[in-house]
């Protein structure tokens, strides 16, 4: 640092413009150790002014204008707040006015009662299995009732929505999606389209609009409602913590779509016709089926020390139980959702000596 760096306030000035120093310029000079710093402190920053560079910056006729008063920074001024808020990912999400917020199960069903699903409904399959002859006739007289004539709008829009698939241009769809990852892990931003993130919450890959196969939509629907039902929440928690356990993990979405698929075949074979009929609604009846269902896994997963290796027994057993006896899945989601029963090992209270709790009452396969 140079002897004229810094100039303390008590230099003159002459006519010329040259700066006759004082006594004070001792104060500038460096210590034994060469440190300067000290001497610096005690000039006040209104000795700066002496500085011929300062002094050209601050005069008036120096040319310099306000950069608010830039045409170029009003012009990119105006750019930036023209600019759309586009999310982040590969093909991002599509801009919109609500984005970012969470979206609930009644908001999402509104959406696709609205919204033309003619071409979904093309692809529907029928309803019920057709039947011929002895069958037809055996089926009529013990077999489960036909669901209501109110009724069968409602279910073919629940199989219709199954057909849909997963439209990132959809600002709905993309709502749903980041409701989902939010309330799972916590998250208080929306994360990309694409990526591992998605993996981690059970998806087989980073898209997961690749695993929805034979559920569509209606799967993420129905996480939609496990997660933003107050009741239902903990129940949420408690199957994604049991699915990320070190020895029975499993994908939890891949599992959730596939007991999905269970509830959409026990609906299209009137299996639920009974119990629709019985509270003169189909929705309600399909959302409490799959936590019924998912508690049940969940129950089997940990009481007898499954693993993502016995996966399709446990489902086959689970869509076995849930056509022939959906009545007792039903009961004990109520059972479980009243008295609040934790789930054993995974709210922190564990059964004692690993039996189950006799308010669950648990039929198995074999017992029916």
């Amino acid at each position: 640092m140079n002897e004229g760096a810094c100039w303390p306030p008590n230099g003159e000035e002459r006519e010329d413009g040259q700066v006759v120093r004082t006594s004070a310029e001792s104060s500038l000079q460096m210590d034994e150790q060469g440190s300067f710093l000290p001497a610096i402190k005690c000039v006040p920053i209104s000795a700066l002014k002496y500085q011929t560079v300062l002094q050209a910056l601050t005069q008036e006729d120096g040319g310099l204008e306000p950069a608010g008063d830039s045409p170029e920074m009003l012009r990119a001024q105006e750019e930036w707040e023209a600019v759309e808020n586009i999310q982040p990912g590969a093909g991002g999400w599509e801009s919109s006015d609500r984005h970012g917020q969470l979206i609930s199960f009644n908001e999402a069903l509104q959406h696709f009662q609205t919204a033309d699903l003619s071409s979904c409904r093309k692809t529907t399959p029928q309803p019920a299995v057709s039947r011929r002859g002895l069958s037809a006739l055996f089926r009529c007289f013990f077999g489960p009732p036909q669901l209501l004539d109110g009724l069968q709008e409602e279910r073919d829009l629940i199989l219709a929505i199954a057909q849909c698939g997963l439209d990132s241009k959809d600002p709905v769809h993309s709502r749903v999606l980041q409701t989902i990852y939010k309330k799972l892990t916590g998250a208080r931003f929306d994360c990309a389209l694409y990526g591992t993130h998605w993996e981690e919450l059970g998806f087989q890959g980073s898209n997961p609009a690749t695993d929805l196969r034979g559920a569509g939509f209606l799967a993420l629907l129905h996480l939609l409602y496990l997660v933003m039902d107050s009741k239902t929440l903990l129940l949420a928690h408690d199957i994604f913590r049991l699915s990320q356990h070190h020895t029975q993990h499993f994908p939890f979405c891949v599992m959730s779509v596939n007991i999905t698929r269970i509830v959409i075949q026990a609906l299209r074979e009137e299996c639920l016709s009974k119990e629709c009929n019985r509270q003169h609604a189909v929705i309600a009846v399909v959302n409490s089926l799959y936590a019924a269902v998912f508690l049940r896994l969940a129950y089997v997963w940990r009481t007898q020390q499954k693993t993502v290796l016995d996966s399709s027994f446990v489902l086959k057993d689970l869509e076995i139980l849930a056509k022939k006896n959906p009545k007792l899945l039903l009961r004990n989601l109520d059972t479980y959702l009243t008295k609040g029963l934790p789930l054993p090992g995974l709210s922190g209270t564990q059964s004692v000596s690993g039996t189950r709790p006799k308010d669950l009452g648990f039929t198995g396969v074999c017992d029916l």
